[in-house]
């Protein structure tokens, strides 16, 4: 093999190279895409505590209890926000409540009411945690949900 040869050959080499990684650059940023969710909380107890926010991916992580993401938001007015950044598209839940004293739990009566607020996403479980199905929403690109504070 001549030096002309070699040449052609590992010329030939690097432009596959090329064109291959920029292939995987081009199909990976297709199936991968972050988005924003902004959660506008209100009903909240205005100068008490914060607000406690826990996002869920999937029923599994929602039933188990096992937050995906958390925020916490001071409750300095009756109306805040909270934005969770490059999240990947798929089905979401919310729980949220009010930690008015501080002490992170949400506090119940002997009969097991909540004493401070809380509320679900889609604004479901007046009476008690609903069921995934109830709660979930999509994220696909930037998206906001309004949630109450029951």
């Amino acid at each position: 093999m001549n030096f002309k040869q070699l040449t052609s050959y590992s010329v030939i080499s690097l432009l596959m190279s090329a064109l291959g990684s920029l292939s995987m650059i081009v199909i990976l940023s297709q199936t991968v895409h972050a988005a924003d969710l902004t959660i506008n909380i209100s009903d909240i107890e205005s100068g008490k505590g914060s607000v406690m926010v826990a996002l869920y991916a999937g029923n599994k992580a929602y039933q188990s209890g096992e937050s995906t993401f958390v925020s916490k938001v001071k409750a300095s007015s009756e109306k805040e926000s909270v934005t969770f950044k490059d999240l990947p598209d798929g089905e979401y839940a919310v729980k949220m409540y009010q930690d008015e004293n501080s002490n992170n739990e949400l506090d119940k009566n002997m009969l097991g009411i909540p004493k401070e607020g809380y509320g679900f996403s889609n604004n479901v479980g007046r009476f008690g945690q609903p069921d995934y199905k109830e709660a979930k929403f999509t994220v696909k690109e930037n998206t906001v949900i309004e949630m109450e504070l029951f």
